[in-house]
C-alpha cells in the first residue's frame, strides 16, 4: 500500500474539512472465499466513490450453527485487496486475540460492533490490546438505546491512549419494530454527535434497514443531519451471500445510490442564506422562551392540584385524565402537523413531570 494512503484517510475521516466529501466504507458483509473479496473490491474501487474496504472476518450470530465468519484466514484476503485497490481496509473486532491478527496483517481500520459496546469488559480488553498502537477506531452504538455505553466504550479507548475514535449508527433494537431491522433513533447519535463534536460519525443503513428498498432513504437522511459519510454493504451477488443477503447490494448499484445523495455542507458563507438563517433562530428561541414559560405555569397548577388531591386522600395517577388529554392532544396536534408519535412522546415527558411535582406535594 502507497505510504500516503494512511495519512489521507486519516485526514479525510479525523480532520474533515468543509468541502469534504462524505467519507464511504463499503464491502461485503461477510468475507466468504478470497476470489469474492477480491472481485468485489475490484467492482468498489472500480466506482471511484469508496474511501475504505470492509469485510466481516468474524460473525457473531445470535444462535450457534450458522456461519460465523472464515476467521483468520480471511484478513490475508482482505488485505491483498487493500493493497490491490489502493484502499484503507476495515474490520470488526470483539476480542483481543482479534485486535491482534488484524494488527498482524497490516488491516487499517478497527470498529468494535454493537453486541461488544454493549459490554464494558469487552471493550477494556480491546483497548488493552490497542494501547501503544495507532490505529483508527470506530464505535457502533449499542444494540440498545444506552448512550452512557456508547460513550464509554470511546472513553476507554482514548484512556488507552488512541488518538482517532469515532462513531457508527447502526440503529437500536426496539420491541415491536417493523419498519426497520434496527430502529434509527436518530435523536440518540444526534445527542452524541452534541457531546462529542470532535469525532467523527459515520451511519450504518444496511443494518439500519435490513433491506435493500430503503437504503437510500436513511443514507440520504444520515447526510441531511451533517453525518460525516456511510458504511454499507456490497456483494458481487447479494442473493447468494452467506449472512444478511436482504440487506446486501451489488457495487454497481451502490454507485448509483451515492451519485442520487445530495451532499449538503453544515454551513455556508453566503450573507443571504446566513442573516436569513439568524432571523429564523431568533423566532424560534422566542418561541422556545414562550413554552418554557407555559410549561412553568402548568407545572405550578399540577402542583395545586397535587395539594387538593393530598388533603383529600386522592391518589397521585388518575389514567382515565391521562387518556383523556392524549386524545384531545392527538387531535389537536394533527390539526398542526404534528406526528402522532411526537405528541405521545412529549406529553408522556410533561405527565411524568406533573406527577413528580405531584408527588414532591404528596410528600410535604
Amino acid at each position: 500500500m502507497n505510504s500516503l494512503t494512511i495519512p489521507a484517510m486519516k485526514s479525510a475521516l479525523f480532520n474533515r474539512q468543509p468541502d469534504d466529501k462524505p467519507f464511504l466504507i463499503a464491502g461485503p458483509c461477510s468475507a466468504e472465499t478470497e476470489a469474492q473479496v477480491l472481485e468485489t473490491s475490484r467492482r468498489l474501487a472500480a466506482t471511484g466513490k469508496v474511501q475504505a474496504l470492509r469485510a466481516g472476518i468474524w460473525k457473531p450470530r445470535t444462535k450457534p450453527g450458522g456461519f460465523e465468519g472464515v476467521g483468520t484466514r480471511g484478513l490475508p484476503w482482505l488485505k491483498k485487496a487493500g493493497e490491490l485497490m489502493g484502499l484503507p481496509t476495515a474490520v470488526e473486532v470483539a476480542t483481543a486475540k482479534h485486535v491482534e491478527d488484524c494488527l498482524a496483517f497490516g488491516i487499517d481500520i478497527l470498529w468494535v460492533g454493537a453486541r461488544t459496546t454493549g459490554n464494558p469488559f469487552s471493550v477494556q480488553e480491546i483497548a488493552n490490546a490497542l494501547r501503544g498502537v495507532d490505529v483508527p477506531v470506530l464505535v457502533k452504538n449499542p444494540i440498545h438505546p444506552e448512550l452512557e455505553l456508547w460513550a464509554g466504550a470511546v472513553e476507554r479507548l482514548q484512556k488507552a491512549g488512541l488518538q482517532h475514535v469515532g462513531l457508527i449508527h447502526r440503529g437500536f433494537s426496539s420491541y415491536g419494530n417493523t419498519d426497520f431491522r434496527n430502529a434509527p433513533m436518530w435523536h440518540l447519535p444526534i445527542e452524541m454527535k452534541r457531546r462529542l463534536p470532535g469525532l467523527p460519525l459515520l451511519c450504518d443503513p444496511s443494518h439500519i434497514c435490513g433491506r435493500r428498498d430503503t437504503l437510500a432513504a436513511v443514507a440520504q437522511q444520515a447526510l441531511n443531519l451533517g453525518f460525516d459519510g456511510n458504511m454499507l454493504e456490497s456483494h458481487i451477488d447479494p442473493d447468494s451471500a452467506w449472512s444478511d443477503a436482504r440487506q446486501q447490494i451489488t457495487p454497481e448499484v451502490l454507485r448509483d445510490l451515492i451519485e442520487a445523495l445530495v451532499w449538503r455542507h453544515e454551513t455556508t458563507d453566503q450573507r443571504e442564506f446566513l442573516t436569513a438563517l439568524a432571523s429564523f433562530r431568533e423566532q424560534i428561541n422566542q418561541l422556545d422562551a414562550e413554552i418554557m414559560q407555559l410549561l412553568g405555569r402548568r407545572m405550578a397548577v399540577a402542583e395545586k392540584i397535587g395539594q387538593y388531591k393530598k388533603e383529600n386522600d386522592i391518589t397521585i395517577l388518575q389514567t382515565n385524565r391521562f387518556n383523556e388529554v392524549l386524545d384531545r392532544a392527538f387531535r389537536q396536534g394533527a390539526s398542526v402537523g404534528l406526528t402522532r408519535e411526537f405528541v405521545e412522546q412529549y406529553f408522556a415527558a410533561v405527565h411524568l413531570e406533573s406527577v413528580n411535582r405531584q408527588n414532591k406535594v404528596m410528600e410535604g
